[in-house]
C-alpha cells in the first residue's frame, strides 16, 4: 500500500512496512514489521516467531548478552515448543573471523537469525543474515547507538571500519526491564549517538547548498524533532526513568529507521561519526579498547560545533587563497600522510579516494565557486548550530564524556582527526568544507588550543 509521506513527524509505527511517496522525489520504505518497546516485551518473542511464520530460529549472542537475555530467549522459545539453536560468539573483533564463525555454527535448516545485544552483535546479525539469505530479529540489551533499525552493517575489514549493505531486521524488542539494568555508561552513549544528529543534519544541509545534493526535508524534520524531544528529556536519564529510557530507545530506532527511509546513512552520520570511525582505527592499532561509539560521537559533536564557531569567527573566507591551496595539493604527500595516520588501514582509505576523488582539483574548484556564490546561505546554516558550551553543560549534567581527554584522544591524534577523518567516507561534511577552503590546519589548531588550554 502506498501513501503520501507525512508532512509532520509521526510516531515510529507509522513509518513501518509501508511505502511513503515523498515530494523529495523518492518513495521511502522501512521493511520492519514490528517494534515493541516497554516493560516485559521480551515475553512476546515466541509469538512473533510464530506470527511471522518461522520454525527454526538461531540465537546469536556474546558471553555478556547471553547472560543478560540470550539464555532467557532460548528458554522462552523452547517452552513455547519452538526448536531453536543458540551460539555464543568467541571471535569478538566483529570482523572477517566473526563472520566465519557464524557461518560455521549456524544450522543448515535455520530459517531466522535473532541477534541478542547492541551495536556490534546487531550489525553482525543483519550483515550475516543478509549474506546467508535469512531474515533476522533484534533483541536489545541496551540502547547505546542508533543501528537497530538500519539497513546497513558495520564491520572491521582489513583493519578499517566499513559500512556495508545489509538488510533490516524484521522485529525490534526493547524490554525496558532489561534496558534499565544496562550499564549507565551505555545509556548515555545512546544519548551521545542521538545528539550527533545535530552535526550530521548540518552536514546534509551543507551538501545541499554547496553540492546540490539530493535532500529530503521530511526526513530531516523527522530526525530533528526526535533529537529535540530527547534533548528536552535528557536530565531524567540520570534517574533511569523507564519512560525516558524507552524514549531514548525509540529515538535511536527512529533515527535508524531514517537511514532505511532514505536508503543510506546520510540522515544519521556526518563528521562526528567520521571522527569516531577514525578513533576506532587508531585505538585498534594501539591495542586499546577506546570509548564507546556513542561517547565518541558525543565528543565529536562538541568538536564539530567548536570547529563551526571558529570558522564563523574568521568572517568571509579568502576564496582566491582557497583556490591556490587546491592547486597546490600534493597527492603523493597526502598519501604519505594517510599511511602515517591510518597505518595498516591506509590501503582502504587510499582506494576510496581513488574512486571518490574528493581531493581532486576539478571538484574542489567547483565547490569553492559554489561556496563563494552562496556563502551567506552557508553562514546562515552553520549559525543554526547550538553553542558548543551549551552542549558541554548538558553532557556534563548527565555524565557523558564531552572532551577528547575523557576518551583518550590526545592533541596529536586530534589534529590528525581534523585533517584526515573525512577520508573514511565519501561524504560532504563540514570537514570537507574547511579543507576545500584551505583552512583545515588553521582551524584544527584553534580548536585544539581551546580544548587543551
Amino acid at each position: 500500500m502506498k501513501t503520501e509521506m507525512y508532512r509532520e513527524p509521526q510516531p515510529l509505527e507509522n513509518y513501518l512496512d509501508r511505502e511513503l511517496v515523498c515530494s523529495c522525489g523518492r518513495t521511502h520504505y522501512v521493511p520492519i514489521r514490528g517494534v515493541e518497546i516497554g516493560p516485559g516485551v521480551l515475553d512476546t518473542l515466541p509469538d512473533y516467531v510464530r506470527r511471522f511464520g518461522y520454525q527454526k530460529p538461531f540465537l546469536l549472542c556474546d558471553p555478556i548478552t547471553w547472560r543478560i537475555a540470550g539464555e532467557r530467549c532460548e528458554a522462552l522459545l523452547r517452552s513455547a515448543g519452538i526448536d531453536c539453536a543458540s551460539h555464543v560468539l568467541e571471535h569478538l573483533g566483529f570482523d572477517e573471523a566473526t563472520l566465519g564463525e557464524i557461518v560455521l555454527r549456524i544450522p543448515r535448516d535455520a530459517d531466522l537469525m535473532i541477534g541478542v545485544g547492541t551495536g556490534s552483535i546487531t550489525d553482525m546479525t543483519r550483515f550475516s543474515s543478509f549474506k546467508l539469505g535469512l531474515p533476522c530479529f533484534t533483541v536489545a540489551t541496551g540502547a547505546p547507538m542508533d543501528g537497530f533499525a538500519a539497513s546497513i552493517g558495520i564491520l572491521n575489514v582489513n583493519g578499517l571500519k566499513l559500512t556495508l549493505p545489509a538488510h533490516n531486521t524484521e522485529l525490534i524488542l526493547g524490554d525496558t526491564d532489561i534496558l534499565r539494568t544496562a550499564p549507565y555508561r551505555m545509556t548515555v552513549a545512546g544519548f551521545g549517538d542521538l545528539i550527533g544528529k545535530l552535526s550530521c543534519l548540518n552536514d546534509w544541509e551543507l551538501g545541499r547548498i554547496v553540492n546540490g545534493e539530493h535532500y529530503c526535508p521530511a526526513i530531516v524534520e523527522l530526525v530533528r524533532s526526535c533529537v529535540a524531544d530527547i534533548l528536552e528529556k535528557a536530565p531524567r536519564i540520570r534517574e533511569r526513568d523507564p519512560e525516558v529510557l524507552g524514549d531514548v530507545m525509540r529515538g535511536l530506532v527512529l533515527s535508524g529507521a531514517a537511514i532505511s527511509l532514505y536508503g543510506d546513512s546520510r540522515p544519521a552520520s556526518g563528521a562526528e561519526h567520521h571522527m569516531s570511525h577514525y578513533w576506532e582505527v587508531v585505538n585498534e592499532q594501539r591495542g586499546s579498547e577506546g570509548a564507546m561509539h556513542g561517547e565518541q560521537v558525543a565528543v565529536g559533536t562538541v568538536l564539530v560545533l567548536m570547529l563551526a564557531e571558529e570558522l564563523l569567527s574568521l568572517g568571509t573566507p579568502d576564496f582566491e587563497a582557497a583556490r591556490a591551496a587546491a592547486r597546490a595539493f600534493d597527492e603523493a604527500a597526502w598519501e604519505r600522510e594517510i599511511r602515517r595516520a591510518y597505518g595498516t588501514a591506509a590501503g582502504e582509505v587510499i582506494a576510496l579516494e581513488r574512486s571518490a576523488q574528493k581531493n581532486a582539483l576539478p571538484g574542489r574548484l567547483r565547490r569553492i565557486d559554489s561556496m563563494q556564490a552562496q556563502w551567506d546561505a552557508i553562514r546562515a546554516q552553520i549559525s543554526t548550530l547550538p553553542a558548543a558550551e551549551k552542549l558541554i553543560a548538558l553532557l556534563r549534567e548527565i555524565g557523558c564524556p564531552c572532551t577528547p581527554q575523557e576518551i583518550g584522544v590526545d592533541a596529536s591524534v586530534l589534529r590528525d582527526t581534523f585533517l584526515y577523518a573525512k577520508e573514511t567516507r565519501a561524504r560532504y561534511t563540514l570537514f570537507q568544507l574547511v579543507a576545500d577552503l584551505g583552512l583545515a590546519g588553521t582551524l584544527a589548531d584553534r580548536v585544539i588550543a581551546r580544548v587543551f588550554s
